[in-house]
């Protein structure tokens, strides 16, 4: 079976030319009709028509499966929406709307292993991996089925990515794909906790343009600990000496999220710890409000709050990009998504 979403132009080409004696005009059609026009009923194309052996010899051989979008909310312009997957698990993506265009936040795995303990996800725990069609298949369904003119991807939904590094690798090739989806490089964004294992081996890939995010949150490791178990197995320096090691373009920058909390991560002794740690990596700071996850008693700054700490940073010399999460109406925000899916009873279900 030929699982068409995990499949670039030249791996479907040779497909077509090993099972078939076809190649890539035929794998041409076929993309223009799946990935740039969302055609479901794709051997009826006239390349395929006029080709009613080839036609006849694929039916049955190519699925098209990108998940149910089984349910959306809106907030303004912003959508979450979820999808069912094939097993009956869900999954969160958000479609975030921006001055230009729009970013889709994807979702990489059924729950997360990393267990961070201000975010909803991570409170779900692991289920499995996302394959490359499901992981694709976000976008085919923002694109065709909700019509959202996605330019931008930030793999920045459920899972930690670098946790499913393979079929991430293969889904980014097949987002990248100019006859398919044609989201270049340097529109996506891979956000990660701080996986060692994955940026180093991510490094060796050398792929320009792909922009690195990672989520801080706290500048030393016993408050780092404690809200990300992950920092237990790799420290703030082994982070530190992956990133400084990291192959960035010549004017590559990382950039940082740092989810403010009160009265936790928040004080001028933070701020402090933080600059010291950037230096001297290229780095622009996303300073994210906390948004509050049911059942926790973590506070969100207030916009004081957050100026004061983004101000401290500034005198220092970091580049801070201030964000007050939208989404939070419709648990869209960060840190926020799996709640509908628990609350509902479908997916993933805290196991007690």
């Amino acid at each position: 079976m030929i699982d068409i979403l995990e499949f670039t132009l030249e791996q479907l080409s040779q497909t077509f030319a090993k099972n078939f004696g076809k190649g890539r005009f035929h794998a041409q059609a076929l993309f223009r009709d799946i990935f740039k026009q969302g055609n479901t009923n794709f051997l009826s194309s006239p390349e395929f028509l006029n080709s009613p052996k080839f036609s006849k010899a694929l039916e049955g051989k190519i699925s098209l499966n990108p998940g149910e979008v089984v349910k959306s909310f809106d907030e303004g312009e912003l959508t979450k929406f979820i999808t069912r997957l094939g097993d009956g698990l869900e999954i969160e993506s958000v479609v975030i709307p921006m001055t230009r265009h729009n970013t889709l936040c994807v979702s990489s795995q059924v729950g997360c292993k990393m267990g961070c303990k201000f975010c909803e996800t991570g409170r779900m725990g692991f289920k499995r991996n996302l394959t490359i069609s499901e992981i694709t298949g976000q976008i085919y369904n923002a694109r065709h089925n909700l019509g959202k003119d996605i330019k931008n991807l930030v793999f920045m939904g459920m899972g930690e990515p670098l946790d499913n590094f393979a079929n991430l690798m293969g889904a980014v090739q097949v987002m990248n794909e100019q006859q398919g989806f044609d989201i270049a490089l340097r529109h996506m964004t891979l956000s990660t906790v701080g996986l060692v294992p994955g940026i180093e081996q991510l490094a060796k890939l050398d792929m320009p343009g792909l922009r690195l995010a990672i989520s801080i949150n706290a500048p030393d490791d016993a408050t780092r600990s404690r809200l990300m178990p992950i920092n237990n197995r790799f420290p703030l320096a082994a982070l530190k000496k992956s990133l400084i090691n990291f192959p960035l373009s010549k004017r590559g920058i990382f950039l940082f999220e740092y989810i403010l909390i009160k009265g936790l991560n928040d004080s001028p002794v933070h701020a402090d710890l933080l600059a010291d740690f950037i230096n001297p990596l290229p780095v622009r700071l996303n300073l994210i409000a906390y948004n509050p996850v049911k059942g926790l008693d973590y506070e969100s700054p207030s916009d004081k709050e957050m100026h004061a700490f983004a101000d401290l940073l500034s005198a220092k010399g970091i580049m801070v990009i201030k964000r007050w999460s939208r989404g939070r109406s419709v648990a869209a925000g960060c840190g926020q998504l799996g709640r509908v899916s628990m609350e509902t009873g479908r997916g993933i279900i805290c196991e007690k």
